[in-house]
This record gives structure tokens, C-alpha cells and sequence, in this order.
């Protein structure tokens, strides 16, 4: 890399909003990179050319062609879809042309061949950043998301030749990529790195592992979350590794989209408004309440959940503080996916109040937006939060986040724009909705509550500069070893 010349980088990704997302990592494969590129570098983008996105970009044309990297890996192509920054897909009908989302089959199963799938994904990703590459373009940074390319920094560890410097990130740490011994051999990875100090862990194949191992930086997407992984409680067994790796170990809080998440532009709610015009929000109060079926009452407290329905979000903590709510006159409205003995829960839940509870078991992105500025206040109550999205847009919304003080969500919400409670329990859950319930009746207090949670920048830019800065660590990292 030329002094004073642009970074390139490559950034490697499972997922992209708005085409292909399952969480948070999709939003942010969609935020960070033109974030990147207006901060100065050269970026693009590798995904998985899944059917959406295929559909979505018809006139992608033929960049190269992937002959089988060996083992049980197939050959693919690399298509070039326009876009700011560039968007490469990797074209392979075998192992991506699939319905049901980028990881299970529709019937919510883990795709049988998924270490085949996303092993091809970090190949590539490796490929294409060494001497072997079949583009004239080189990266100096290879930015690889979660298990699904952590495999690219084992690749590049063990290859012949100069190479590009990487960059892991985790996105969520309990999401490992585990797959038996057995995938070595298909996945043409070598047999003597499956050793605790390598690929192996309690003798399964780990994605994940390979990427904190082999990977010249890590980071995560807080701060609070960095610290979090290195204790036992939340490390998942790969806290011992993160903490040898502490001084290569970055905790950076999400941005995000605020174009795309403003409510005095959204039109996907049913009345804009801004932090000066916050009458303007009842509209979607009332609007929220009939598309949910529930009493269009103004004078009841309304509150919102979207997301994965799931424990590590708390849902179960919502289900067993819910009554107390009911009995206190709120109404809940919650939108989302899970584990199917949550979701049956809520749904047996509002039946037996269908005028105070409402459940939506699906995914609807124009119904989140509606949640966002049409609830008087957002429920976050996770386990654990990586970095959490949600809370983010509910601030910008002025729809104040009640939230557990863990991870991201400590780092980015605090008593001046939302709730916190410590313990992961119903009862801690109570007492601060009691709190939160209590302050929402005294109108000019709450419009405070709002209009500073509205007014903070949520924007990309200042987590582009602190990867840009990571970056160029991790490439300082590789060449003092080389």
C-alpha cells in the first residue's frame, strides 16, 4: 500500500439489507461500506449470489471465472453488479441458488452442506486476496463477518506468498459455524492446523474459531461487547482465545442508516414528524394500533418489540412480565420470528388479551418502521446484545428503548434517552417498566426523554473512521510479521 494512497478493501459478507438479512449483520453490511468508501477507501463487497439478490441485479456481469478450489468445493463465477460501492456476487446455483433464508431450509433445518456453502464463500474471499487472485484489483484489507468467512484468514495463513492483511469481526459470538472433523478434507484445509491452537475446538471444525485465530485484528460491534466475550459467562468457550488476543481486540459501536431510518423522511410510517414537531407523532400511534387490530386509545401506553423471538433477546422475560402490563392498562404490540415455544407463548398471550396484546409471528419491514414511531416506547430486554440496532432507530424515533445494560445497548443508551435495568430477570424487567410507565405520565419530562434520544448522531461516519483505523493496524500487524 503507497503512502497517501486509497485503502482498498474487501469486505467479506453473508448478508445484505435490504435483499438478504437474518439480524443485524445485514443492516450493517449495508451501512458501514459506502460509510468506507466516503471515507476514502476503495471498497467491494463479496455475497453470496443467493436468489434475490440475482433477482435484484440481472445485468451483473462476468468479472472471472472460480475454477473448484479443491477439495469438495465446486467452481464458480464472480459477477460485478453496479453499485456505489461495487458489488461482487459469487455465482454457485449448487450451493446458493436456494429458497428459505441464507442459513436453513424453509422448513427452519441447517442446510446439511452449509460448511461447504460458506467454505467456498472465505475461499474466494482468500483467493482474492493473495498472489493467485484473477483480478488486477487488490485488496490490502480483507474485512470477514461472523463464522461464514472465517475461514478466509486460516486460508491466507496457510497459502504461499504476500497477502492481504484481515480483519474479523464478530457480530454475534454464540453463532460459531461448528461442523464436525470430517469437513477438513472437503474444505482442502490441512490436517495438521486442527489443533487447539488452530481450527479445532472439543473436537468440532469452528469458523469462527479459524477467523479469531488466524485474523491480524479482531473486532467486535461495541465496546461493552469486547470486554463481555472475554469472561466465561459470555465468551462461549472461546474466551480463553480472546483474552491471549486482547491487544488485538477492538470493541467499535454500530451506526446506522440515517437516510433510510429518519422519521421526518420515512414513508413508511403514516405521519413524519421531527424532534420539534413530536405532536406529530400520535398519527402513528393510532395508525400502529389499527394495523395491529387493538383500541385506538391515545391515553394508553403503547409499547413495541420487533426482532428474533428468541431468549437471548428476552422474549421469555417479555412473556412472563406481560400480564403485569395488561393490569396496568398498556397495550404491546410484537413483531418477529423465533423459537416456536415462544412464539406460541405470545400468540396464546394476546388471545387472552386481545384488547391490550397483539402479535405478529413474520417478518414485515414496513410494519418495523411503523413500530418504531408509532410505539410510545421500545422493549429491549436482551441477555446479551453484541451492539443492538433497534434501540438506535427507537432513539431516533423518540420512542424511548427500555433495555438490559449489557453489551451495545449500554454503550449507546443511557437514564437521558431510555431505561436500563442490570438482572436478566421478570422481576428487574418489572420494576423498570414500573419506572418507565410512571415517567411516560408526566408529559414535558418525556418530551425531554424523546427529544434527547432524537437529536444524538447515529450516522456511519465516526465507526468508518475507527475501522479505517483498525484497518490500518491490522495491515501494520502483518507486516511487522512478514
Amino acid at each position: 500500500m503507497a503512502v497517501g494512497a486509497a485503502l482498498r478493501v474487501l469486505y467479506v459478507t453473508p448478508e445484505l439489507a435490504p435483499w438478504v438479512k437474518t439480524g443485524g449483520l445485514g443492516e450493517v453490511a449495508q451501512g458501514l461500506p459506502p460509510a468506507l468508501a466516503a471515507a476514502g477507501a476503495q471498497v467491494r463487497l463479496l455475497v453470496p449470489a443467493y436468489p434475490a439478490l440475482r433477482a435484484a441485479f440481472p445485468q451483473a456481469r462476468v468479472l472471472a471465472e472460480v475454477p473448484a478450489p479443491g477439495g469438495a468445493l465446486p467452481p464458480a463465477r464472480l459477477l460485478e453488479a453496479p453499485g456505489a460501492p461495487p458489488l461482487w456476487l459469487l455465482d454457485c446455483p449448487p450451493l446458493f441458488e436456494r429458497a428459505g433464508n441464507p442459513y436453513q431450509t424453509p422448513q427452519r433445518n441447517d442446510w446439511p452442506d452449509n460448511h461447504l456453502r460458506y467454505g467456498l464463500l472465505s475461499r474466494v474471499a482468500a483467493l482474492l486476496a493473495g498472489d493467485a487472485s484473477p483480478l488486477d484489483w487488490r485488496p490490502d484489507v480483507v474485512h470477514c463477518n461472523d463464522w461464514q468467512s472465517g475461514l478466509t484468514p486460516a486460508y491466507l495463513a496457510h497459502a504461499p506468498g504476500a497477502r492481504a492483511a484481515t480483519v474479523m469481526t464478530i457480530h454475534n459470538l454464540a453463532y460459531q459455524g461448528l461442523f464436525p472433523r470430517g469437513a477438513l478434507e472437503p474444505l482442502a484445509l490441512p490436517a495438521p492446523a486442527f489443533v487447539p491452537d488452530g481450527l479445532e475446538f472439543y473436537g468440532q471444525l469452528s469458523f469462527l474459531k479459524a477467523g479469531l485465530r488466524y485474523a491480524d485484528l479482531v473486532t467486535t460491534v461495541s465496546p461493552g461487547y469486547a470486554r463481555e466475550i472475554q469472561t466465561s459467562e459470555l465468551g462461549f468457550g472461546l474466551d480463553g482465545l480472546l483474552r491471549a488476543r486482547a491487544a488485538d481486540l477492538v470493541g467499535i459501536l454500530n451506526g446506522i442508516d440515517t437516510e433510510l431510518w429518519d422519521p421526518a423522511r420515512d414513508p413508511l410510517i403514516a405521519q413524519r414528524y421531527d424532534a420539534d414537531g413530536l405532536e406529530r407523532k400520535a398519527p402513528n400511534k393510532a395508525a400502529l394500533q389499527r394495523a395491529f387490530g387493538l383500541p385506538e386509545t391515545a391515553g394508553a401506553p403503547l409499547l413495541g418489540m420487533t426482532g428474533r423471538l428468541v431468549p437471548q433477546k428476552g422474549a421469555d422475560l417479555v412473556l412472563a412480565t406481560a400480564d403485569d402490563l395488561v393490569r396496568a392498562g398498556a397495550q404491546l404490540t410484537v413483531l418477529g420470528t423465533g423459537e416456536r415455544e415462544i412464539e406460541s407463548g405470545l400468540v396464546a398471550l394476546a388471545a387472552r388479551h386481545p384488547r391490550h396484546v397483539a402479535v405478529r409471528i413474520a417478518f414485515d419491514e414496513p410494519l418495523a418502521h411503523l413500530i418504531e414511531a408509532g410505539a410510545d416506547m421500545f422493549l429491549m430486554p436482551s441477555r446479551f446484545e453484541p451492539c443492538g440496532l433497534n434501540q438506535l432507530y427507537s432513539m431516533r424515533y423518540g420512542t424511548p428503548p427500555v433495555v438490559r445494560r449489557t453489551g451495545g445497548l449500554a454503550d449507546s443508551v443511557s437514564e437521558r434517552t431510555g431505561f436500563l435495568f442490570d438482572e436478566p430477570t421478570p422481576q428487574a424487567l418489572r420494576a423498570v417498566l414500573v419506572r418507565a410507565l410512571e415517567a411516560w405520565r408526566k408529559p414535558g419530562a418525556w418530551r425531554t426523554l424523546q427529544q434527547n434520544g432524537m437529536r444524538r448522531d447515529y450516522g456511519w461516519g465516526a465507526s468508518a473512521r475507527a475501522y479505517l483505523e483498525a484497518y490500518r493496524r491490522a495491515a501494520a500487524a502483518l507486516r511487522a510479521r512478514t
